[in-house]
């Protein structure tokens, strides 16, 4: 029988110290670093079509978003991630533990662009440390393979309800921003019959 080899155990802190000088992005979460994987050219393409669209929507109005290049952290779970989008609505609030101040702890709208390899994290584990932000008003999901965007809104305390679109002549409805989402144009580009997940 083989010796068990311990787990090297990090705190938050160092986990930022580490991040400063990586070429490539990690999550954090209870003291363990995950590598994270990279996209694919659709995964970069959908990204891309949704932070021109959710620019262009809301120039001149409070929210603002933000690509993947800015950390957010969970504070009631640990979990320090990168959204592929995200939209702050209030002054950006940075984790009191980065001295850096580039992981922030309140998004109003997170964004995940769904892949083979992902979907179940970002369905399940990464979805319930999401829900426990206080400021977070809506979860989205976007799909890769087929037009459909999936979005899980807050109502009252604690109470998360899905709508979804599914087709290119479709919007998505996001109340929290006031704004519809044509699918037609997250969607631009694409070319789902010769997709490879």
């Amino acid at each position: 029988m083989g010796i068990v080899k311990a787990r090297t155990k990090y705190t938050v802190e160092q986990f930022y110290e580490l991040e400063e000088n990586e070429v490539y992005k990690s999550e954090f979460h209870d003291g363990e670093i995950f590598a994270m994987a990279g996209g694919s050219p659709e995964h970069s393409l959908i990204v891309a079509n949704l932070l021109r669209e959710l620019g262009n929507r809301l120039k001149g109005k409070v929210c603002t978003p933000y690509d993947s290049n800015l950390r957010v952290k969970v504070p009631a779970t640990g979990l320090v991630t990168y959204p592929d989008a995200s939209v702050f609505c209030k002054k950006l609030e940075f984790d009191p533990k980065d001295k850096r101040q580039q992981t922030a702890i309140n998004p109003t709208i997170v964004f995940e662009v769904l892949s083979k390899s992902t979907e179940s994290y970002d369905r399940g584990k990464k979805a319930e440390n999401y829900r426990q932000l206080e400021s977070l008003k809506a979860y989205v999901l976007i799909s890769q393979s087929s037009p459909h965007i999936e979005i899980y809104e807050r109502h009252g305390d604690g109470f998360w309800f899905l709508t979804e679109a599914k087709g290119l002549d479709q919007e998505l409805s996001i109340n929290s921003l006031g704004l519809k989402l044509p699918l037609a144009e997250v969607y631009d580009r694409m070319k789902f019959g010769k997709l490879k997940p």
